[in-house]
């Protein structure tokens, strides 16, 4: 079950963050304060308490925080982002990670490794990781040895068309996940109850259970009664904004 959560309030600069898709056009900062707020509320009816960072004006996606650290109970490791306007992010996290866990308990992923939270799925005691972009060999390898200590197991999984891992795959626990589109047969996740998310609606695959409750994104109607059948209450919650700069449900917080 999760305690707590972390969260980075948007900056003003949060219109210039990293996008693929420049048709969706910029995040108007308002609009994006509004939605980052009724998150934050989701978020605390699933029984969590919320830790609000102020926002990094000088870094546009630094509300993202999902990108700058992993977090498990015991332990946590602050990552090294692969995009390079994104690296120095992770400078800023972990005095709020020593308000939760022993500085010995808190690794580092030093260059040449790179990693971003973004690639990186808990399952039980299993990690899956996106080798992807942004997320090499060797930050994988410093990954798996540090999380080893802890009895953590770590399994890399190459991507091929999304950005990160969590794009199109996602853990609902009891078993379930979310897939769609490169994931849908991979032999990776062969065990799992899966939950096939349609072309249409891929955005929709990111969402992130909560203590029994699905917290998923506005708007996909498909997804929505895939969990629903499945059994799970949800909340709904409008990431428009970030969505127009490749950001979702699980970018925007620490969950553990």
């Amino acid at each position: 079950m999760f305690k707590h959560t972390i969260v980075r309030t948007p900056c003003q600069k949060v219109c210039d963050g990293i996008t693929s898709a420049p048709e969706l056009g910029q995040p108007i900062y308002e609009k994006a304060l509004k939605q980052h707020e009724t998150y934050i509320e989701a978020l605390k009816k699933t029984g969590v308490d919320v830790l609000v960072l102020p926002p990094l004006e000088d870094f546009p996606d630094s509300c993202f925080m999902e990108d700058v650290a992993v977090v498990a109970g015991e332990c946590a490791i602050v990552t090294n982002p692969g995009a390079a306007s994104r690296n120095k992010e992770a400078d800023y996290v972990e005095e709020a990670l020593l308000k939760f866990y022993n500085k010995k308990d808190i690794g580092h992923i030093v260059s040449p490794g790179t990693l971003e939270g973004g690639d990186v799925m808990k399952c039980g005691d299993t990690f899956y990781i996106g080798l992807s972009a942004r997320t090499n060999k060797e930050g994988i390898d410093q990954f798996a040895a540090f999380f080893a200590q802890y009895g953590y197991k770590t399994i890399a999984v190459p991507l091929e068309k999304v950005l990160h891992l969590k794009t199109g795959v996602n853990y609902l626990e009891n078993n379930k996940m979310l897939v769609s589109g490169e994931f849908i047969d991979d032999p990776a996740f062969a065990e799992y109850e899966k939950l096939i998310v349609p072309e249409a609606e891929a955005y929709g695959a990111n969402c992130i259970w909560m203590n029994g409750t699905v917290i998923i994104p506005m708007g996909y109607p498909t997804v929505k009664a895939q969990i629903e059948k499945a059994g799970y209450p949800i909340i709904e919650v409008d990431t428009s904004e970030f969505r127009k700069i490749d950001g979702g449900l699980s970018c925007l917080s620490l969950r553990f």
